[in-house]
């Protein structure tokens, strides 16, 4: 889906730009220095002896302060008992992939011991008993080999299966599993609500297996996806969390209260110039997981849906400014050529005016509802575009014309984006 709004204040970094692990094979041992032998004093390099100092008295005995009453406590001892098994039972199917033959991203931070521009890291976790590992498209891109670190410091050679671009997904697979790992239970992200608790495990700047907490801080996020030679796509239903993810936690779980995989992690937003956690992080949600992880599996590609528009969202200033009959809804700007919308006769701008100093074409179909559905803006129709339906799914569209007192429902056939 093309979109061409997006958020000005935060721009995002992909949470895998991380610093990659120590080198392959054992980990470094500290390093002990020689002490030399005790010289023996002669008589006449002896320091001359001094009395010893008065000892003061003892000072009151003071018992330490008393623990908090369990009463107070509590809750707070019930919460960490919740996150220590939580962790107990995820850590083992949470990995950290070490990435060969992908060069660092630049600026990226040296990494004392191994060759600059050969090697990345990032996390994944175990989907399924037949040693399928799910992580993020940009973990992977580009690589050449694999390598994958489970929680008591094994390591596995890993092939890749398949990979998604537009939903930052993609899948690995090891040709077996240490002994009592398992796969983690997929939750249903549709049920998730702001204010859940949201726990992130993975491998921040190469630190295996580490746990932050926090909470589900929004959702229905869209994220800028892969480009295309006539425009870009976007990620919708991100889910985004103030749980602390930094470079090396992409691809990791983000779990519910229960264990269960509601999210995998994948960008971090940051202020301009920085490159580290500020407190927003972004994850794919478990519903897109479980539509594309599947076919990846099974044929290494998913297919998304497609409509073929430009588009841009209307708010009341916009529809003031336009001088639009309606003050909420997607603007259609241009129509791809032997697009599902051309074929089902959606129409484009017709002329260009600017809006707050930016281009904007204009007088195109405003489409109103989905399915019977309002449609607010650009995000949410691309939302339910990629929750509700599939290659092949035909959808109505509400759409207002220039000149029409009220909205024509236009039947669309979806086909593959291309």
């Amino acid at each position: 889906m093309l979109k061409f709004l997006l958020p000005l204040l935060l721009g995002l970094a992909l949470a895998a730009c991380s610093m990659p692990p120590l080198p392959l094979g054992r980990q470094a041992e500290p390093t002990a220095q020689s002490v030399p032998p005790p010289s023996v004093a002669t008589p006449e390099a002896a320091a001359p002896v001094t009395a010893p100092r008065p000892t003061n008295p003892p000072l009151p005995t003071i018992p330490p302060q008393p623990t908090l009453e369990p009463a107070v406590s509590a809750a707070l001892a019930d919460q960490e008992r919740l996150l220590v098994e939580l962790y107990r039972r995820a850590n083992p199917a949470v990995v950290s992939i070490d990435v060969f033959g992908v060069p660092l991203p630049e600026n990226h931070p040296a990494v004392p011991g191994l060759p600059e521009r050969s090697r990345g890291q990032g996390s994944g976790f175990l989907y399924d008993d037949q040693g399928h590992i799910v992580t993020n498209h940009h973990v992977v891109n580009g690589a050449e080999r694999f390598q994958v670190r489970w929680h008591d410091g094994t390591t596995a050679l890993a092939d890749l299966v398949g990979s998604d671009p537009d939903s930052d997904l993609a899948v690995l697979r090891v040709r077996a599993l240490p002994p009592g790992v398992a796969p983690l239970p997929i939750g249903d992200s549709r049920e998730v609500e702001v204010g859940q608790t949201a726990v992130a495990i993975g491998s921040p700047f190469g630190e295996q297996n580490t746990l932050t907490v926090g909470v589900v801080s929004g959702l229905g996020r869209t994220l800028r996806g892969p480009t295309r030679t006539f425009g870009s796509f976007s990620i919708p239903n991100i889910i985004q969390t103030d749980a602390a993810i930094n470079p090396g936690n992409s691809g990791g779980p983000l779990l519910n209260a229960r264990g269960e995989v509601i999210g995998v992690n994948t960008a971090i937003a940051v202020s301009q110039g920085g490159g580290s956690f500020e407190g927003v992080g972004y994850a794919v949600p478990a519903s897109t997981l479980l539509k594309v992880v599947p076919a990846l599996i099974r044929e290494g590609r998913y297919e998304h849906p497609w409509m073929g528009i430009r588009m841009f969202s209307l708010d009341a200033l916009s529809a003031e400014r336009l001088g639009l009959p309606v003050a909420r809804g997607v603007l259609i700007t241009d129509v791809q050529a032997n697009s599902p919308a051309a074929r089902a006769g959606l129409r484009g701008g017709s002329r260009d005016v600017t809006l707050n100093g930016v281009p904007l074409r204009v007088g195109g179909d405003i489409v109103l509802g989905l399915n019977g559905r309002p449609i607010a803006d650009g995000d949410q129709l691309i939302g339910l575009l990629d929750l509700d339906h599939r290659v092949g799914d035909t959808i109505t569209l509400s759409v207002l014309r220039d000149g029409d007192q009220a909205p024509t429902d236009i039947p669309l056939l979806l086909e593959a984006r291309p």
